[in-house]
């Protein structure tokens, strides 16, 4: 299971403030709209975009952003497992905000790709061992980034951050896979912002990497709003998932709005692993307080949100679906995820 940008934005750490107790910032409640179909996932992978600020800040929001240290522990607690990390706002706070970050994540017990502290660990694959009731099963999580803003990487340490490069994401895929992965999932910070449509790069590189025996799934990031899922030959693109959680200065409810996507694999008596489910959630994070993410199809089973009355979900609703599904996804198997 996958979800879109965690993007932290100042009204997100106020809320957070409000939420907490004797000063602290607490992000698990903005986070609780998920959290059922979170925890009921084997491997829920979430893309942390912004690198961490030290505890008590100073924060800093759009457009160079360091974000309050807190929301891992809510993302842990949610029930996540593992954050994708690089992104174009990766070297926003240098190479103590990547350092800060990964040893924030390490500490959270989530696993983490896509940003490195030491060439070491640049150069070894990430690789998660998935429990399922027949055992477990080792994932392989790469992360990758169109650019990082013209920002330069710390130092020079070009190793500090993996970019969209096809060669590089396949050479390491090919690696993970070697190093025992039976599935490898690719994440790649692409596309073009605000746009829902997939950009020529994404149309063009989606159905390159998936023709790889190493590479299993595409999960995409960077737009803000929701773009399509598709299905190429056997395998799956998400080309965007939106947000998680943000709260944009620019208007437009497309930009509030994100996916949650959940992908079955079984296991083929090869020993290789095939998607045999595909499903997805739209999500939604109103402007009235409390901000937070709302799970869209349970908050409509209920009649309505504190945040978000009915009409607002019905127009969330169908925009969404109607953008997944628009290269063919419904017809290949997606299917809309009932309310938990």
């Amino acid at each position: 299971m996958a979800t879109g940008d965690v993007l932290l934005h100042p009204a997100l750490w106020e809320q957070a403030a409000d939420d907490g107790a004797g000063g602290d910032l607490d992000f698990a409640p903005q986070l609780a709209g998920v959290l059922p179909r979170v925890q009921e996932a084997d491997l829920a992978v979430c893309h942390l975009e912004t690198p961490l600020a030290p505890e008590g800040g100073p924060y800093r929001g759009y457009p160079s952003f360091a974000a309050p240290p807190q929301v891992v522990s809510a993302l842990a607690a949610t029930g996540y497992d593992a954050c994708t990390t690089a992104s174009n706002h990766s070297f926003d706070a240098g190479a103590a905000g990547v350092d800060r970050t990964l040893d924030a994540l390490d500490a959270a017990g989530l696993a983490h790709a896509g940003t490195a502290r030491t060439p070491e660990e640049a150069a070894r694959p990430t690789v998660v061992q998935v429990p399922t009731e027949h055992g477990p099963v080792a994932v392989a999580l790469l992360s990758a980034t169109y650019g990082t803003n013209g920002v330069p990487a710390p130092e020079g340490q070009a190793w500090r951050g993996d970019l969209l490069d096809e060669d590089a994401v396949l050479a390491e895929a090919a690696a993970a896979r070697a190093q025992g992965a039976e599935v490898v999932v690719v994440s790649l910070h692409w596309g073009d912002e605000h746009d829902p449509e997939p950009s020529a790069q994404q149309r063009e590189l989606a159905p390159r990497l998936l023709a790889s025996p190493d590479v299993d799934l595409l999960l995409g990031h960077h737009a803000h709003v929701v773009q399509p899922v598709e299905r190429i030959g056997d395998e799956w693109v998400a080309y965007g998932l939106g947000n998680l959680l943000a709260h944009h200065a620019t208007a437009g409810e497309p930009l509030r709005e994100g996916l949650l996507v959940r992908f079955e694999l079984t296991e083929q008596p090869d020993g290789g692993f095939t998607t045999t489910g595909a499903g997805f959630a739209p999500l939604l994070v109103p402007d009235e307080p409390p901000l937070g993410v709302v799970d869209v199809a349970a908050a409509l089973g209920t009649g309505g949100a504190p945040n978000a009355p009915v009409e607002r979900l019905v127009r969330a609703m169908d925009r969404t679906t109607a953008v997944v599904t628009s290269r063919g996804a419904a017809a290949a198997g997606l299917e809309p995820l009932a309310a938990p």
